[in-house]
């Protein structure tokens, strides 16, 4: 459906205008229409209440007679000007002459000077006739009757010479020019300053008119020192007076905070910028920002917000014209601003930038200074006068008469766990204070930008129920709500869950749900329940379960599924399978061969199969070429390679010299290392190992610089050595060893070289202890190495206390 007139007067004034003088007027085409009434409606308020007043009255373009807006009036001026024949020119209200000039009064009424002119009784004749002039008490003077009190600008001259007698006869008289052109007006402003001088000497603020104030201003300028530049009363700072408030003139940014409302949209506490429909209060940002308030670029066509206004028309924030410069921050050269603080160039990426500021300490936004050294607002101009409020805070030091990205984030999270009524409910109250108490809150509003993000929280808020892990199960499960949940954890919000393994048990659930065969899915249920996850949880004990862990199960599970489903499709169960089908099975391409070969030794030993044997391969050791000199030439880069990351290098170190598993590495936490300020220890297993220089500098490094790139710090979370993203959770070893990977370790191939080396230098016992591995897993290691330490415990009972 399309709009209506009155819906296009709001989103299309000028073509409303042109539409309307189209129909009256054939002489001019259309492009010369819309030029006219664009030069002549002025911009985006004045368009719109041009087109309403035409949609009133469109006799106006054809009489020309008034009551009708002033800028009705100027247009009807500008089509006659123009050319225009059909239009008629504005007509006086009263003797209907036609106006070249417009002179408008109150009501809308136009006319000639002399049906205009006021008549009032005049103060020194009494009659009622055309008024000339006032006296200083208002009074209406006729052109007879002048005032009788002489020129008070010769008074007001003498004043001021007799209060600084080195400012001159000329100088006062150029102020005066400056000030107001008018005659009457400057007798107003004598009449000002005689009544009281005091207004020269600080007591401007009480100025009766505007004038004044720049009458004092020209004389500062013209070097009077006796003459003093009033300050504002409410901030008490020397600045242009240009409102107001309860008789006194006070300075424009206080004037805001007196009049700053609630904006009835975005509810940030600023000076109405404008009003909508229901007479609701409008900030600035929301009056821009509102889509009947866009407008087409001049330069790309689109219709979206205006962010600069240019002699060819409006321009939107991309293809406004920006300034190719250095970054006085970055030093790059990119599109830049000029900073009002510094007067530098800067570009949009270091305007968005939060740092540590090197001057305090704190964690703000860069407003000076360089990336290596950067400084905060407060840092740069410490003067808090220099700089403004947010106006919903009044913290914040800024610039801009914007909220602040905190306050905007408080304001974003409270709109997600609203429940409907303006209040969130306790149990949600935690997550409310983390996400708007967060460090960075341009990271919070990064992460809170994301569609999946916004549902979810969405989601907990209209959900009446407590939050619980039972409700965030029911949710569509992802990334997003996994990392929701460990926030909830992180919080206290929600209690501590081995997330692996819940996820585990209900994908182990869905999958028993989805067979059909009441025998398969019994069988399949003693695998995976009480065999795999009942031997998972006394493994674990009061750990978590690793990536590779569920992974295992998984993989067994799966492969348990495939040859079960293999068996329907040939009409074969588990319990009628011969030994000649199962070679038919192992014949083809199968994935899981050595995860279902444990299935059916599983089964047999169960009794739900019977006459199968499918052999278990035995470890014979690490495969694969084990290059020793590659070990040691990664260790030295690894070292000394200044340019890779510092976790990446202590991870790959502590893979390549005591060929730890990734899941291992990314499990241990600061307790595990003993710094004495001499010697650093790292425990793998029960025995704690000296870590050697320049290996032990890096993990110093680490410990001190280590910081996950979560958005919440979890308070009371274990401190880890590689924090990962989650709120209180290590970096995953699957991400570990994808960054491995990309700085050239190849991460099993590597191990099995450290640990063969290390099977030929240590005995198993002392291996197992100082690595955490089991005995048995060492001895295998030993033997596999050839390694000859049959004989250890024989030489160390016949070493003397000398040897």
């Amino acid at each position: 459906m399309s709009p209506g007139l009155d819906d296009e007067a709001v989103t299309d004034p000028i073509g409303v205008i042109v539409r309307l003088i189209a129909d009256v007027e054939h002489g001019l085409d259309l492009g010369r229409i819309r030029e006219v009434a664009t030069e002549s409606a002025g911009r985006r308020a004045g368009r719109r209440r041009l087109a309403r007043a035409l949609m009133d009255n469109p006799q106006v373009l054809r009489t020309g007679r008034p009551p009708a807006i002033w800028s009705a009036g100027k247009l009807l001026l500008a089509l006659r000007k123009a050319g225009a024949l059909e239009i008629s020119p504005p007509r006086c209200c009263a003797c209907g002459k036609d106006l070249t000039s417009l002179r408008c009064r109150s009501g809308g009424d136009w006319g000639c000077t002399p049906c205009l002119d006021e008549h009032e009784e005049c103060a020194g004749c009494g009659e009622k006739r055309r008024v000339v002039s006032r006296d200083r008490h208002g009074l209406a003077r006729c052109q007879n009757c002048p005032d009788v009190d002489g020129d008070p600008m010769e008074t007001m001259t003498q004043l001021i010479i007799d209060l600084d007698p080195a400012v001159s006869r000329e100088e006062i008289e150029t102020a005066v020019q400056r000030a107001t052109v008018r005659p009457a007006g400057q007798r107003r402003l004598a009449w000002a300053i005689i009544e009281r001088p005091d207004l020269l000497t600080g007591a401007g603020t009480y100025a009766p008119a505007p004038a004044v104030l720049r009458f004092i201003d020209e004389l500062v300028a013209a070097g009077t020192g006796k003459v003093v530049r009033p300050a504002c009363p409410r901030c008490h700072e020397v600045k242009a007076l240009s409102k107001l408030l309860a008789g006194q003139r006070i300075c424009r940014n206080c004037f805001a905070r007196t009049a700053a409302v609630p904006c009835c949209r975005c509810g940030s506490v600023r000076e109405p910028a404008a009003r909508d429909a229901d007479g609701g209060p409008l900030c600035p940002n929301c009056l821009v920002s509102d889509p009947v308030n866009h407008e087409e670029c001049a330069t790309c066509g689109r219709r979206t917000r205006v962010a600069v206004r240019t002699p060819d028309g409006p321009l939107c924030v991309a293809c406004m014209p920006r300034q190719i410069l250095d970054c006085g921050i970055c030093g790059r050269t990119a599109p830049c601003e000029v900073s009002r603080a510094t007067g530098e160039p800067w570009c949009d990426r270091c305007q968005q930038k939060w740092v540590t500021c090197s001057g305090c300490g704190a964690v703000a936004q860069i407003r000076s200074g360089t990336l290596q050294e950067p400084l905060c607002a407060q840092c740069l101009n410490p003067d808090p006068h220099f700089w403004g409020r947010c106006p919903a805070c009044e913290v914040t030091w800024q610039l801009s008469p914007r909220p602040c990205l905190r306050c905007t984030l408080g304001q974003r999270v409270r709109g997600f766990l609203d429940d409907g009524t303006g209040f969130i409910r306790p149990d949600l109250g935690p997550l409310h204070h983390a996400l708007t108490g967060v460090e960075r809150p341009d990271t919070a509003m990064a992460w809170l930008s994301r569609p999946r993000v916004g549902e979810l929280l969405s989601a907990l808020g209209d959900d009446r129920r407590q939050v619980s892990h039972e409700t965030l199960d029911e949710l569509p499960a992802g990334k997003t709500l996994a990392h929701l949940r460990s926030v909830l954890v992180a919080i206290g919000a929600l209690p501590v869950r081995d997330q692996r393994l819940a996820e585990l048990e209900h994908w182990t659930a869905a999958l028993l749900d989805a067979r059909e065969d009441p025998s398969d899915r019994r069988i399949l249920h003693g695998y995976a329940i009480w065999h795999h996850l009942r031997r998972l949880r006394r493994r674990i004990g009061e750990q978590h379960v690793s990536h590779l862990q569920a992974l295992n199960v998984r993989c067994h599970v799966t492969a348990a599924a495939n040859f079960l489903d293999w068996l329907a499709a040939g009409e074969v169960t588990l319990a009628s399978c011969t030994q000649a089908d199962l070679d038919r099975w192992a014949s083809g391409e199968v994935s899981y061969r050595d995860a279902t070969a444990h299935f059916i030794r599983w089964s047999v030993s169960h009794r739900h199969a019977t006459g199968l044997t499918f052999g278990a391969t035995r470890w014979e050791g690490p495969r694969g070429p084990h290059d020793g000199e590659k070990r040691w030439d990664d260790a030295r880069r690894l070292l000394h390679d200044g340019t890779l990351k510092t976790p990446d290098r202590v991870a790959g170190l502590l893979l390549l010299l005591y060929a730890q598993h990734i899941a291992t590495i990314s499990q241990l936490t600061a307790d595990d290392v003993h710094d004495d300020g001499a010697t650093l220890k790292i425990t793998f297993g029960t025995s704690p190992v000296i870590v050697p220089e320049p290996l032990a500098g890096l993990v110093r490094e680490l410990i001190a610089t280590r910081k996950g790139s979560n958005i919440i710090n979890a308070p009371g979370a274990r401190p880890w050595l590689f924090p990962g993203r989650r709120p209180g959770h290590p970096l995953g070893d699957d991400r570990l060893g994808q960054r491995l990977q990309q700085i050239g370790l190849k991460p099993r191939q590597d191990r099995s070289t450290a640990m063969f080396t290390l099977a030929t230098e240590l005995p198993a016992a002392i291996l197992a202890r100082l690595l955490g591995i089991h005995i048995k897993v060492a001895v295998q290691w030993q033997r596999a190495s050839a390694g000859d330490w049959m004989t250890y415990a024989a030489d160390v009972s016949r070493r003397t206390d000398k040897t």
